[in-house]
């Protein structure tokens, strides 16, 4: 099964973008979802998760204030909004989709490609 994430590209430091992940039909519609990344040279990171009501949600320290992640579970997708983006951001992002959050958040669970965020200075 594929989870596909989009929504990646290039912006200036300050700006914003939105990641949406979408896996097909209603699959893992009880699933939490969320987005890990991996800059270059370094490991990969938790981001944010959301579980399947769409009532929980966790941050890294990184992005708390900056980065929001939503679900609409009548299309079974979640998003990622990212604003006040930093340099520090860039990465190829990950979309994950596991039973439970705790399990999600400790990176088992299904894991979708990747799309890049390149922020610029």
């Amino acid at each position: 099964v594929q989870l596909q994430a989009s929504g990646g590209g290039s912006v200036q430091a300050g700006g914003s973008l939105r990641l949406s992940c979408a896996p097909p039909g209603r699959t893992f519609s009880s699933y939490a979802l969320g987005w890990f990344r991996q800059a270059p040279g370094k490991e990969r990171e938790f981001v944010a998760s959301i579980d399947f009501r769409g009532d929980t949600t966790y941050y890294a320290d990184s992005v708390k204030g900056r980065f929001t992640i939503s679900r609409d579970i009548a299309k079974n997708t979640a998003y990622l909004q990212m604003n006040t983006l930093k340099p520090e951001d860039t990465a190829v992002y990950y979309c994950v989709a596991a039973p439970k959050g705790g399990s999600l958040r400790a990176g088992m669970g299904v894991w979708g490609k990747g799309t890049q965020v390149t922020v610029s200075s």
